[in-house]
């Protein structure tokens, strides 16, 4: 499994009413995170060839962040098969590594000449196992 990790900080334009993270942006997040994986792995040629959609999102809140928290997004992809791959991202407090959100993500591998579906190729596996 190919696990890719960043960190990032929290700003004043994260939060909400509540002082809180806001949860869209955890959203966000993971969609960032999932995507900066897909291009740090993927060759410019699968890249001019292929693109993601997001086809479900399940998203789990656990505790809060607050302004100028440090952020660990944590990805990794447990399943691709046919033309759907699951992915998981993991968010954490970056220094106490407390859980704050997780999400699993389903997402489908799309052909840019046809703009359908394209099976995944072991190629494709391959950048993320």
């Amino acid at each position: 499994m190919q696990i890719f990790e960043k960190t990032i900080t929290t700003t004043q334009n994260d939060l909400d009413a509540l002082n809180h993270v806001n949860n869209v942006r955890y959203v966000q997040w993971v969609q960032d995170i999932a995507e900066q994986h897909w291009l740090s792995r993927a060759s410019q040629n699968i890249l001019d060839k292929y693109f993601w959609v997001m086809l479900s999102h399940h998203i789990t809140y656990k505790s809060p962040a607050f302004v100028n928290d440090q952020i660990s997004l944590k990805t990794f992809v447990i399943k691709s098969e046919g033309v759907t791959s699951t992915r998981v991202v993991e968010i954490r407090n970056a220094n106490t590594r407390k859980l704050l959100a997780e999400s699993e993500t389903k997402w489908c591998f799309m052909s840019k000449e046809t703009q359908k579906p394209a099976r995944i190729t072991s190629d494709i596996t391959s950048l993320f196992c």
